[in-house]
């Protein structure tokens, strides 16, 4: 068999494909098998080439949008016009602006019964996340008066865990009522710390992302 020339291309081929499957069928529902057939003629053999198992592709997706998100990221960071606070409302609102990410998140498994998975996600926002994001933002904030904290690093990880862990609906089996509760306390409780960082808009995108993440039967 010839060797592929273009390994990038297939690599790209099989995330784009993925990602598609798992958006419409779900991530558990969706199998090697059913990657292949969509593949248009590559061999099992291909896939495990670039990739392990099924999970290793999903962290290949996540890992592609992450690339996005932190050039979005750096760029609000570094955004001279833009108070501290401004600037972290904007990385909140960024975060779930991209409506086929949202979807490709909701499509992920519930991150309690893949512990791998959940480990990623703590150590992407306490290693990456805060230090070189969220907390510059905080500490810009305190220097030009739009925040009012003595503890930086501890505010943006708090933060962070609660919007992505705490609210998240793949870590915790929520209601609709008990979802909209914490995002209700969540807009109170920051508003109340002098960091408002929920806005209308990004209300309904938490509700949006929530209702995606419900799964076929439920």
């Amino acid at each position: 068999m010839a060797r592929n020339k273009y390994p990038e291309e297939t690599v790209n081929l099989i995330l784009d494909v993925s990602a598609k499957l798992f958006i419409e069928k779900g991530y558990d529902e969706t199998s090697i098998q059913d990657i292949i057939d969509h593949l248009g003629g590559l061999s099992k053999g291909a896939i495990y080439h670039h990739f392990k198992s099924k999970e290793s592709i999903l962290v290949a997706i996540f890992d592609r949008i992450g690339e996005v998100t932190e050039y979005q990221m750096s760029a609000i960071r570094e955004d001279k016009s833009l108070t501290g606070l401004e600037k972290l409302k904007k990385m909140f609102a960024s975060s779930l602006m991209d409506s086929d990410s949202l979807e490709m998140f909701a499509a992920a498994p519930n991150l309690i019964q893949n512990p791998r998975l959940l480990a990623m996600q703590m150590v992407s926002m306490m290693e990456d996340v805060v230090p070189n994001y969220i907390e510059p933002v905080i500490c810009q904030g305190i220097k030009d008066g739009s925040i009012q904290t003595d503890y930086p690093k501890e505010l943006g990880e708090m933060l962070i865990l609660m919007s992505n862990i705490w609210m998240n609906p793949l870590v915790y089996s929520m209601t609709r009522e008990e979802i909209m509760s914490k995002i209700a306390f969540f807009k109170h409780f920051t508003e109340a710390i002098g960091v408002p960082v929920m806005d209308k808009e990004l209300e309904q995108r938490l509700e949006r992302f929530c209702e995606l993440v419900k799964k076929p039967g439920e």
